[in-house]
Parts: C-alpha cells; structure tokens; sequence
C-alpha cells in the first residue's frame, strides 16, 4: 500500500490533471483521507469547466418501462417476471407509451429513457416499431435508452449481428444508449449477480461497436452487491480503457445496490463513504470522461447534494416515472424546485440540461425559478397493474 506521503503526491498530481493507475486508485480508495479525496476532485471538476465551474445540471426524463418480462432473471433485481409467470408479467402496448410521451412533453421533459426486461419474443423490429412511432409523434425527444445488454439480446432474438441491431435501432429513432446492464464488470462479482448476463468484456464490446457506429452512451455502476474495492476499481479500469478507444462514453454514474424484494441474501449496500469515495476516485480516474452524475435517487438528497462537492457536476434526473429501482426499495423522490434548491444549497447554480449537456435554462436568478411544480419524481413499484398505468402514474399534479 502506498504510503501517506505519497498518496498526497498521488492526489495532488490527479487534482493537477495528471493521469493516475489503477493501483493508485486503488490507494487512493482505501486510504486517502475523505475530504482530500474531495477537494482533489473538486480541483479536477473546477479545472474542467473553468468558466461554468458554479454550475450543476439535472436532465427532466421519464423512465418507461415497457415489460417486465425478462429471460436474464439477475439476482438484484426485484422488477422482472419470468416469462410463465403470467400472473406478474406484463407490457405496456404503444398507446399507453405514446401517452406517457405525450405528457413527459407536457411537464417539460426532454429525454426518454425505454427500459424494461429481456423478453423472449422481443427481438430488433419490437424496437424499431417502437421507436419510429414516439419520433414520429414526438420528435423533440431524445430516446436515450437500453444498453448493451438489450442489444445482444435483441441481436440474438431476430437472428442478426450486433452492428445490425445497433444499425436499425439508431436509424429507427434511438439517440443514444443509457449504459444499463453494467452492474459490474469483472468476471467473479457479475457472475454472482447476474450469471444469465453477456460478460462484462462482451458488454465492453458491445458498446464500443455502437460508439464505432455513432451512438454515444453513458457508463455505470452498480455498488454494494459483494464485490471487493479491487473489482470496483477494476471496473473503472475496463470503461477507462475503452473510453480511451472510442471516446464515446458522455458520463459515469455509480449508484447503490437496493437490498428489498430480491434474491441477494445477506448483503447491504455500499455506505455512504463508499459511495462519495467512489464519485471523487471517478472524477480523479477518468481524465477522458466529461461527466460525473450524482445519484440521488438511490443514496438520497442530502447525499447527492454532497456528491457535488466530491467531482460531481450532474444531478442527473427529475424521473417523471420510475419502477426498476424503486421495486428494490429506492424510495427517494423531489420536484424540479426541490432540486433546484438542493443544488443552490450546495453553493452552486441550478441549470436544467439536455441529453448532450448543454444547458436549456440557468436559473441564476431565484425570482425567475419555474413555479409549476407539477415536474415530480415519482417512484412507486405498487402502481402497475397488469400493464396499464394505475391513475397515481399519470403524473398530471404533484400529490
């Protein structure tokens, strides 16, 4: 292990810019004080955006989740229904999508995000149909959805090649991938968690064809399922690696590990020191990432809030809806003002981005902060039912 000293001289040339090793990182992550470790990625983040270094951004979207059936039945998850469990599956048709579209619009939303599960009968032309239908109606949103994993399912599902099925979703109205289904990357940990799953090198590849074919996409993480710091260092380690390839990946988010309704027996989620630790390593580890999102809806306000000050810039998202996380107990939710606030409160200027980060509204001015609160992150795992939307999700107030 790295000695004191030398972890300052570490810290001091990542805060300065210089690129640091995976087992620096890992030093770094086990034993670099906590408020160094911020203020040196605070220094990172403050030099990257010198000129709009006082501002944090947040994205409004709306999750909509088109099935619940899934074939890869991951341990941590608590949102799938196996396929002949016609009891609990369900899928949502393209009415109910295209309505769900019509009021992300409506309370001035930007961005979809399509997740669901790997259904067996849902190969490329589900996707295709789909999303030519929400650009038709609804041009103005950025499709901003599934990831790696839904590819080589789909790919697999209509008998094509993985460029093909990237080809076809992209020219159907996919704008770019959300990184869903990276959990964790190294071998032993994804394994353990999500066994029917591609690996994480396949997962890797996947995503630096679509780079290759020009859908950019973000990267993640999931902590606190078993894995060791070495395998989440790791993990950073292999996106690292091909960011510096493809350059494609927009932004890292870590989120924790949610413990209720699932098949992971015995285990936590990371602490909250982990968790900052792990936004401030980010910042610090990808010098060739733009962005580091804080992730309020599974570690809670006060904590994304934090997160601002240990590298991260982005809030991420005012979840119109949100079913997957929350089915494993994420219970967190704010309206566009509270997130405002929040970020004012962190010594920082709101501003709401869009998908590719430019800024849409800075609200530098308190006087002038939008005064319909109708904007709500709503999680609920209760409120689906048999594939329609239950009236609580229909989102038209804030109660």
């Amino acid at each position: 292990m790295t000695q004191k000293a030398d972890l300052q001289s570490v810290l001091d040339r990542a805060a300065e810019g210089g690129r640091i090793t995976p087992e620096e990182a890992l030093d770094l992550y086990r034993s670099a004080p906590l408020h160094a470790l911020g203020s040196a990625a605070d220094a990172v983040r403050r030099r990257r955006y010198a000129g709009t270094e006082h501002i944090a951004t947040y994205i409004i979207e709306r999750n909509i989740n088109y099935t619940n059936v899934c074939v890869t039945a991951c341990k941590f998850c608590a949102f799938y229904a196996p396929p002949k469990d016609t009891a609990k599956g369900w899928t949502r048709d393209l009415d109910d999508i295209l309505r769900r579209c019509a009021e992300t619009v409506e309370l001035g939303g930007t961005q979809i995000m399509f997740q669901g599960g790997h259904h067996p009968d849902y190969g490329v032309e589900y996707y295709e149909k789909h999303f030519a239908a929400i650009k038709k109606d609804f041009p103005q949103l950025v499709i901003h959805s599934l990831g790696a994993s839904e590819v080589e399912h789909m790919a697999r599902i209509s008998g094509v090649s993985v460029e093909e099925a990237v080809q076809r979703i992209h020219a159907a109205g996919l704008d770019s991938f959300a990184g869903a289904g990276a959990e964790l990357l190294p071998a032993r940990p994804r394994k353990a968690i999500a066994p029917l799953k591609e690996s994480g090198e396949r997962w890797l590849e996947i995503m630096e064809t679509a780079h290759g074919l020009g859908v950019e996409s973000t990267s993640t993480m999931l902590m606190g399922t078993g894995e060791t710091n070495a395998e989440r260092i790791e993990h950073l380690r292999m996106i690292r690696d091909v960011q510096d390839r493809t350059g494609g990946f927009r932004a890292f988010i870590p989120y924790t590990y949610q413990p209720e309704n699932n098949h992971l027996k015995g285990r936590t989620q990371a602490t909250i020191f982990e968790y900052l630790r792990m936004i401030a390593i980010a910042r610090l580890f990808f010098d060739n990432i733009a962005h580091i999102q804080g992730s309020w809806l599974t570690t809670g306000k006060e904590i994304g809030q934090l997160s601002l000050h240990y590298g991260a810039d982005d809030l991420g998202s005012i979840m119109l809806e949100e079913n997957v996380v929350s089915s494993a107990g994420a219970k967190h939710r704010s309206n566009r003002q509270e997130i405002i606030d929040l970020i004012r409160s962190a010594d920082r200027v709101p501003a709401q981005r869009t998908t590719t980060y430019e800024h849409i509204v800075v609200h530098d001015d308190p006087a002038n902060d939008p005064v319909d609160d109708r904007v709500v992150s709503h999680i609920s795992s209760t409120a689906i039912e048999g594939g329609t939307a239950h009236p609580e999700l229909k989102l038209l107030n804030a109660n």
